[in-house]
């Protein structure tokens, strides 16, 4: 029963957000209310605060948040986490788009919709950008144990590499933005972040060798 009652939470999230998503383009952020995005998604505004938050939440969140830490953990390669980002952010772009009522815990947004449009307001909204650096902090302080735990860094060099990882994808989220948000978003990401890969492997606390040496 747990395992329904998730699925039909994520099924909800998703349809709020969409719905949110759907206001957000067509009147602006700081136009639309808590209040007018339950009542499109035929939810209680009570609902829409205990999903998110805050109108911010509601863009920031993503299927990151709701990883348990099993799940996280084969999720990320601690050898190779560039290689786990780039895995799923091409995962992501590459799979097919479904309905608000689809359910599966893969799914995406509507059809026709990018799935990357919320994107957008992280960089055109000041709010928006404070909330997604605070859910990167967040995010980077549940990676960076997984990666000390190798034993191949310091617990300081860990959590100063994995702060250049999150932050460098969004840095990577940003050009792609700035450059009109033709091109993937994997080509950002894998072109940004490929120094990261030049110095991840270690033979030892302190002792960096050349990735792949």
């Amino acid at each position: 029963m747990s395992g329904l009652r998730e699925r039909r939470r994520i099924k909800a999230m998703r349809a709020i957000q969409e719905h949110a998503l759907d206001l957000f383009d067509e009147r602006g952020f700081d136009a639309v209310t808590i209040e007018e995005i339950a009542a499109a998604a035929e939810v209680s505004p009570s609902s829409v605060y205990r999903y998110f938050g805050t109108k911010e939440g509601i863009v920031v969140a993503d299927e990151f948040d709701r990883m348990s830490p099993e799940r996280l953990k084969g999720f990320l390669d601690p050898g190779d986490p560039v290689g786990s980002l780039l895995r799923a952010v091409r995962a992501y772009e590459s799979a097919p788009v479904g309905p608000h009522d689809s359910g599966g815990a893969g799914e995406m947004p509507l059809p026709g919709k990018s799935p990357w449009r919320r994107v957008r307001y992280f960089f055109a909204e000041p709010s928006v950008r404070v909330a997604v650096c605070a859910h990167l902090d967040h995010a980077s302080r549940r990676i960076a144990p997984l990666i000390a735990a190798t034993g191949e860094l310091t617990e300081t060099q860990a959590r100063v590499i994995t702060h250049a990882l999150v932050f460098g994808y969004f840095a990577a989220l940003e050009q792609w933005y700035l450059d009109g948000g033709d091109r993937p978003i994997a080509d950002y990401v894998e072109e940004g972040l490929r120094p990261l890969r030049t110095v991840w492997h270690v033979a030892g606390p302190g002792s960096v060798q050349k990735a792949g040496g």
